[in-house]
């Protein structure tokens, strides 16, 4: 069904016109289009043979400019307006997707610009330079992605440059294994593998057998 394959169409030009910047009433027919489509049981391609296009329009939710689109896909398999507003907002696209990925959201990064707290600007050469890099959006967004899975869990800061120093090694970059180790009242844990018995490390370093339950044991992430 091209039901399914629309809607996401859909609900990606919704986002990118958000991260553009465009009007919340012009992002909104998107997104209600995109949900009427998802819960939509019969093909809109079989509509549209049936109807043409004025079975495509559904009041107050597909007007004409959606429904051309539609019926766009069904003849072409692509959207024109699609394809053009991917290339459009491709640097702004990756630099949010940066941004986002060290936990800053597309409102907060829009407000941060507004007040000059980011230079966004500042940013726009090296997101230029990575697309170039990648290929594609979606590669540098992996690729953004890999770098901050890595960074973050070492504590690391990372900037969009770092994706380029690290290209070469981008498969080799793995996330820090988060280790939790046993404690009881505070003090640190050790299994010996000999006795088969869990010890408690005291302050001064001795190893008390503990004689505690096993729900009492708290796991800890240390560094």
């Amino acid at each position: 069904m091209a039901n399914k394959e629309i809607a996401k169409i859909f609900i990606e030009m919704a986002e990118l016109l958000n991260i553009r910047g465009d009007s919340a009433f012009h992002i909104n027919a998107y997104r209600k289009s995109a949900a009427y489509l998802e819960n939509l049981k019969i093909d809109i391609a079989e509509i549209y043979k049936e109807k043409g296009f004025e079975g495509l329009k559904v009041p107050r939710i597909i007007g004409d400019k959606n429904a051309k689109k539609i019926e766009e896909f069904i003849k072409h398999k692509k959207i024109k307006e699609y394809e053009e507003l991917l290339e459009e907002t491709a640097i702004q696209n990756i630099i949010a997707h940066f941004f986002m990925s060290k936990g800053l959201g597309l409102q907060e990064l829009k407000e941060n610009a507004k007040k000059k707290k980011i230079i966004y600007s500042r940013f726009t050469k090296p997101a230029k330079q990575l697309l170039e890099l990648a290929g594609s959006v979606e590669k540098a967004k992996e690729a953004i992605d890999k770098v901050a899975s890595w960074a973050n869990t070492r504590k690391l800061d990372y900037a969009i440059e770092t994706v380029f120093k690290k290209w070469l090694e981008l498969d080799r970059l793995k996330p820090k294994e988060i280790v939790k180790k046993p404690f009881f009242r505070g003090d640190p844990m050790i299994w010996s593998e000999t006795k088969k018995k869990w010890f408690v490390i005291s302050k001064y370093g001795e190893w008390l057998e503990f004689a505690g339950k096993k729900e009492e044991i708290e796991w800890r992430i240390t560094n």
